[in-house]
């Protein structure tokens, strides 16, 4: 690959990925940093009447066991660690992360369009968008849904560590039931498909959180909907400029 088509698909995947996630970022904070905001509130108060009351080992209630494990495992952090400031600051801070993960994730993209060495096109950039989605949402939500904060969850090397194995092998499964030609290949697909939640993810040893269930519900459909926006306008745009530019 000579220079100029490097450089010609680092555009398409620069541009595609700065696009997406602005596009994110606006469907965030319409859909789901309210969410957040809601369910932080929530965690602040069980900390706080954690923090108050005295302490139970025999029988601590499910706000106090959020409040300890879910700050243990998410947080991990004492009261003097920086943290960016509600409102501007803070989406500022966090279009830039999304625009940041956009540009990786279109990264992929284009990597895996070509090695299939097939031509994209917008409309087919959106089958790979939808391919996306189903990757790195939809599979790993399954066993670990969205959660809002102060919900208790399984340490997290252990869901990471499930989060990539889920998300591998779904590529891997999809990769082949599409492409590989061979019935035994395609099935060979199918079944690393499932193989992840015949496992099964991590779980805590206690369910529950300190923000109410129709909070967390709500949580789980915006951020489904602000993905499936997400991964849709990846996909189109990453397809759009690869074209034009590659």
């Amino acid at each position: 690959m000579n220079w100029t088509v490097f450089r010609r698909m680092a555009s398409a995947v620069v541009i595609a990925g700065a696009l997406s996630g602005i596009l994110l970022s606006g469907v965030q904070h319409l859909q789901v940093s309210k969410i957040i905001l809601q369910a932080e509130e929530y965690e602040k108060a069980g900390e706080a009447a954690h923090a108050e009351a005295p302490h139970s080992h025999e029988a601590a209630p499910v706000a106090a066991v959020a409040a300890d494990a879910g700050h243990a495992h998410e947080h991990s952090h004492d009261g003097d660690e920086w943290e960016p400031a509600d409102g501007a600051e803070r989406t500022a801070y966090t279009v830039l992360a999304n625009v940041s993960m956009a540009i990786g994730f279109a990264l992929m993209l284009v990597a895996a369009i070509a090695v299939s060495g097939r031509q994209v096109s917008w409309r087919s950039g959106l089958l790979w968008g939808v391919a996306g989605y189903l990757v790195f949402f939809v599979a790993p939500s399954l066993g670990l849904p969205p959660e809002v904060p102060g919900t208790l969850a399984a340490p997290l090397h252990a869901r990471q560590w499930w989060w990539v194995m889920t998300a591998g092998m779904t590529a891997v499964g999809l990769g082949a039931i599409v492409y590989a030609r061979a019935w035994p290949w395609k099935l060979a697909g199918a079944v690393l498909l499932v193989v992840p939640h015949i496992i099964g993810a991590p779980q805590p040893e206690v369910h529950g959180g300190l923000a109410p269930e129709q909070l967390a519900r709500a949580f789980i459909q915006a951020t489904a909907l602000a993905n499936a926006v997400f991964w849709l306008a990846l996909g189109g745009l990453t397809g759009l400029f690869y074209r034009k530019f590659g």
